[in-house]
């Protein structure tokens, strides 16, 4: 029985990456077309949405089959249980590449606006938190949990930025508002995934110390706090 419940538990650890890498890869496909202004690779995202929704339908009826089948405790229940919220974390980031994309395909449809921000930052960071959030899950790191937790102000931060920028914009381009509402979208979804990025390291953190650490700001404090 307990043989059995291991294969089940590294089935499950296979799925989680698997669709970890697919999000992954939906990231960068629509962060390289919004750089890009790239309608058609906007496009391919939206249309393999369905993708990444039937991967975390089959992670979680998966998930639900062995708690009901063998009723794991302890770690192993710690486990599945950071599976299932993780899993849930990932279909929402392969959500907001799509709303990356879905505003990519507005705009690249009109000329450009020439706007006093640069989204490379953000995006890097971004996409370098979700990364590192599946490396703290595939090696069971927790202290690399925690640093992507650090980065999460910094995210936060440069969408404020950006928000009061696109604010000024519209003001002195009121005429390309549109256009600019689309790019405050983008920025919006970039932060999204940043906090989800977070939530999946939190859930490592959950994973390998058995510490919920949501809300508990205390613990990412740096020590120049």
């Amino acid at each position: 029985m307990k043989k059995h419940l291991e294969r089940e538990l590294e089935k499950l650890k296979k799925q989680i990456l698997s669709l970890g890498a697919m999000v992954e890869e939906r990231v960068r496909m629509a962060i390289r077309a919004f750089e890009t202004r790239d309608r058609e690779l906007a496009m391919k995202i939206i249309d393999a949405d369905r993708e990444i929704d039937k991967a975390e339908v089959e992670m979680e009826e998966d998930c639900l089959k062995v708690l009901a089948l063998h009723q794991p405790f302890a770690v192993d229940l710690r486990f599945i249980i950071a599976v299932i919220k993780i899993n849930n974390d990932l279909e929402r980031v392969g959500d907001e590449a799509v709303n990356v994309a879905e505003r990519v395909a507005n705009i690249a449809k009109r000329p450009p606006v020439n706007v006093p921000f640069e989204y490379g930052v953000m995006a890097e960071k971004s996409e370098a938190m979700l990364k590192s959030s599946l490396d703290a899950l595939v090696n069971l790191d927790a202290d690399l949990a925690y640093k992507v937790c650090l980065l999460d102000d910094e995210v936060d931060d440069i969408n404020r930025d950006i928000y009061d920028k696109v604010k000024a914009a519209i003001q002195k381009q009121p005429e390309r508002i549109g256009y600019l509402i689309n790019l405050l979208l983008i920025s919006r979804h970039l932060e999204r995934i940043a906090d989800h990025a977070t939530n999946i390291a939190e859930e490592v953190i959950y994973m390998v110390e058995g510490e919920i650490s949501r809300h508990r700001n205390d613990i990412f404090k740096t020590d120049d706090a």
